[in-house]
């Protein structure tokens, strides 16, 4: 049977013989042990309140336990009634999720003793690391508060885009390049607050111990991700694999096909809300139109680009005639077929399994239907628009 955070929090407390603690992102207590033959007055009060008091989180954090990646001994502080102590963060693939505390004793008067103990526990430690990744981060009101502030920023928040310019996942690192994670399926859920956990919990295990991705954030809709610019797309492909299965074990629903939009490279945060928008046009060509692929760059979407600048539906009179004339659905993609392929007759007969002969036929039907040519000039722009636009009218809404 599976531990619990509890369960290995007092199999370390016993091989260390200290007493331990963990902690969430917030500060909050998530379990102790119970072996503690002098726990100071600081560990009282906290196994009391569930909560580090602000004084003691700020001595704690003035020793740099909020980026360090290897344990950190924090000095006794009387004024606090706090003895020394070790903290241990607990990272999953650099992933930050909470922190392990050890006492010292009243007399101990160094870490070492505890620094040289703790490879004995390597294993209890990564495996409650890994169970707060897998439960207690996406319910962090700390993590809520950031995601709630980066897609203000996403959004044109001015002072959202000044506060997130000096975060350290964000600083330092353009250019950077914004991408959408989109479930099609997923874009009206029954229980949108459980929707939100469900694509920040998928975001951040997705993107766990993956460079390249800087921050996620969930919405009821979709996830976003901010990256790193890069040309190579085999960060996007594992992000991709790996949502697919987290967003299906937390949102009940079977793994669905997940498409990835991804927005030009910016190196200034004001231009975070234009790439935002091109990430999420590029998920949403993605879901209507599959020869886009999974991986969909929005330099790759043509017209769809345009359509998602537009506040209304367009209209084609060739469209329109032709739509109600296609009643056995057999024209609009021969046409469509023909100007995705350059007029490649051979070409269009292959994708739609028909002979060439059939393909010139069913030309010869539009063309006598609309009294134009629908491969020339102003007409094949217009209907060739029109499709796209059609196909557009069905995306996701996010």
């Amino acid at each position: 049977m599976r531990e619990g955070v509890e369960e290995l929090v007092e199999k370390a407390a016993q091989k260390l013989g200290r007493g331990l603690s963990v902690e969430d992102l917030d500060g909050l207590l998530v379990a102790y042990s119970s072996n503690q033959s002098h726990a100071d007055p600081v560990r009282v009060n906290f196994l009391l309140s569930k909560r580090v008091p602000a004084d003691v989180s700020a001595w704690q954090l003035s020793h740099g336990i909020a980026t360090a990646v290897r344990p950190v001994a924090v000095p006794p502080n009387p004024g606090l009634g706090m003895y020394g102590r070790v903290c241990v963060p607990l990272l999953v693939r650099g992933f930050r999720v909470g922190y392990l505390w050890v006492q010292q004793e009243p007399n101990e008067e160094s870490a070492a003793a505890i620094l040289a103990a703790l490879p004995g526990v390597r294993l209890e430690i990564e495996l409650i690391a890994g169970l707060l990744l897998d439960s207690n981060t996406a319910a962090s009101a700390h993590r809520r508060a950031r995601e709630s502030r980066f897609l203000a920023a996403a959004a044109g928040d001015k002072a959202a885009l000044s506060e997130i310019a000096g975060w350290r996942e964000v600083h330092g690192h353009a250019p950077w390049q914004m991408v959408t994670l989109l479930d099609p399926a997923g874009v009206s859920p029954e229980d949108p607050q459980a929707a939100v956990v469900a694509t920040s919990t998928a975001a951040m295990l997705a993107t766990a111990g993956i460079d390249p991705a800087l921050f996620t954030a969930g919405t009821e809709t979709h996830s976003v991700v901010l990256f790193v610019h890069s040309t190579g797309r085999a960060s996007h492909a594992a992000v991709l694999t790996h949502y697919e299965r987290e967003l299906a074990k937390r949102s009940g629903r079977p793994a669905g096909r997940v498409l990835v939009g991804i927005s030009e490279p910016f190196t200034s945060l004001r231009a975070l809300p234009d790439a935002y928008a091109q990430s999420k046009v590029a998920a949403q060509a993605g879901a209507v139109d599959p020869a886009l692929g999974e991986l969909v760059d929005v330099r790759s979407v043509g017209a769809y680009q345009l359509m998602g600048a537009l506040t209304s539906e367009p209209s084609s009179v060739y469209a329109d005639l032709l739509i109600e004339e296609d009643r056995e659905g057999e024209l609009l993609p021969v046409l469509e077929e023909l100007y995705d392929n350059d007029g490649a007759v051979q070409a269009v007969a292959d994708r739609l399994h028909v002979h060439r002969s059939t393909v010139y036929h069913r030309i010869a039907r539009v063309r006598k239907l609309l009294g134009a040519d629908p491969l020339g000039g102003r007409v094949r722009q217009e209907l060739h628009l029109a499709l796209k636009a059609r196909r557009w009218a069905g995306r996701p809404r996010i």
